[in-house]
């Protein structure tokens, strides 16, 4: 074992895991981390490790239980006081959270959706083309795209996106517990307003469904409704949209790889798998052990807290051979990207559909895409909430 490494750290290069997780990658796979709090808990680095510790029951996700790890102070200003729907269940109230969202988010549904995400990103791009170069692409485009799209599919009125944009980055990123608190507060205020106004009258979407569902028999009650909207809405726009802009950003730093995509666009979605592994944007997965569990010869406590490391099991050499080299042509979907287990992310059909056609068109209709400034000059979010870019000017 090596000194314990802090957890979490800020990245150096956007889309590389912070050089001082070296010797997280060494002691594969598990080491000990601290947190911010000083608490030693144990980090999980190796895939295989990986994928059969997050399907392991064993592990909770019930961030109320005094033991668990909380990787933020912001994060425990909100989240020792109560569970956050689907995430801070386990089996079987989990189970029945997730069963009642299945239906919107089948790989059937989000094929169905494909036209009007294209045309969502359409309308997009025509709008950057009519203000001509150079353009901010995260507001301009990565952020829209899936705000638009989880909009139309929740029932939530898109000319809101301002107040819920900026409340999700307040929760994600604000600078103490109280903001977060705050912002959270704001979030179910107006969720809460606006399920209620959908049961004076109804309209589609999923929360409209769900709403149905309540007053027909009986389930589920407004708060958790109220907290089953807020992290759709949040998880529905901030994750996939973060995917565009560093997905964008990292192609523009790797030219081959784009010259590829775009003289053979069939690649799109091998490369979205492979920037899905590559990037790594939610890294961080959190449980705490209810009973001892054994892997790999180590054994974990009960009472024990365990953070996945999503960007460094993504880049494990026993799963991916050269696994810091982008590689159209590997097969990246066993990846950890989206959890693993039955907290995978629920949204995941949906997020490769936006991505898909997010990248794919923006590099077929701007071929000549480029950073507008240094590299040096671009801001990235910091290491203790989604990666991504915090604003990328780019011309064409």
């Amino acid at each position: 074992m090596t000194e314990a490494v802090a957890f979490p750290q800020n990245r150096t290069c956007p889309y590389h895991p912070p050089t001082a997780y070296e010797p997280l990658r060494e002691d594969r796979p598990l080491s000990r981390v601290t947190l911010w709090d000083g608490r030693s808990v144990w980090l999980v680095s190796g895939h295989s490790a990986g994928r059969t510790l997050l399907s392991d029951p064993r592990l909770s996700t019930d961030s109320t239980h005094p033991d668990f790890p909380l990787t933020t102070q912001r994060a425990s200003a909100v989240r020792r006081r109560r569970r956050a729907a689907l995430l801070g269940w386990d089996d079987p109230e989990h189970n029945v959270q997730r069963r009642m969202l299945i239906p919107s988010f089948t790989l059937k549904r989000a094929e169905l959706l494909r036209p009007r995400i294209q045309e969502t990103v359409d309308r997009l791009l025509d709008a950057m083309e009519a203000a001509g170069p150079p353009a901010e692409l995260v507001s301009a485009f990565a952020l829209p795209v899936p705000s638009i799209v989880i909009c139309d599919l929740l029932g939530v009125p898109y000319e809101d996106h301002d107040f819920f944009e900026e409340q999700s980055a307040r929760l994600l990123r604000g600078p103490t517990g109280e903001d977060t608190e705050d912002a959270l507060a704001q979030l179910e205020g107006y969720l809460g307003d606006l399920i209620e106004r959908k049961r004076r009258k109804p309209g589609e979407g999923v929360l409209d469904d769900l709403v149905a569902r309540q007053l027909k028999d009986g389930g589920p009650d407004r708060e958790e409704l109220v907290q089953l909207a807020t992290i759709l809405l949040i998880a529905g726009h901030e994750t996939t949209a973060n995917m565009i802009s560093l997905g964008t950003y990292t192609l523009l730093r790797h030219p081959e790889r784009l010259a590829e995509l775009q003289a053979d666009p069939g690649l799109v979605p091998a490369a979205v798998e492979e920037l899905l592994r590559f990037l790594s944007i939610a890294d961080g997965l959190l449980r705490v052990a209810r009973e001892d569990v054994e892997i790999d010869g180590t054994i974990i406590r009960a009472g024990e807290g365990v953070v996945f490391s999503t960007s460094v099991i993504n880049r494990d050499a026993a799963a991916y051979a050269d696994p810091d080299t982008l590689d159209w042509s590997r097969s990246a979907r066993h990846h950890l990207a989206f959890g693993f287990g039955i907290h995978q992310c629920l949204g995941q059909n949906l997020a490769r559909a936006e991505m898909e056609i997010a990248l794919g068109t923006l590099l077929r209709r701007l071929p000549g895409l480029r950073l507008a400034v240094p590299t040096e000059e671009i801001s990235f979010k910091p290491g203790d909430t989604i990666q991504g870019m915090l604003e990328l000017p780019v011309t064409w």
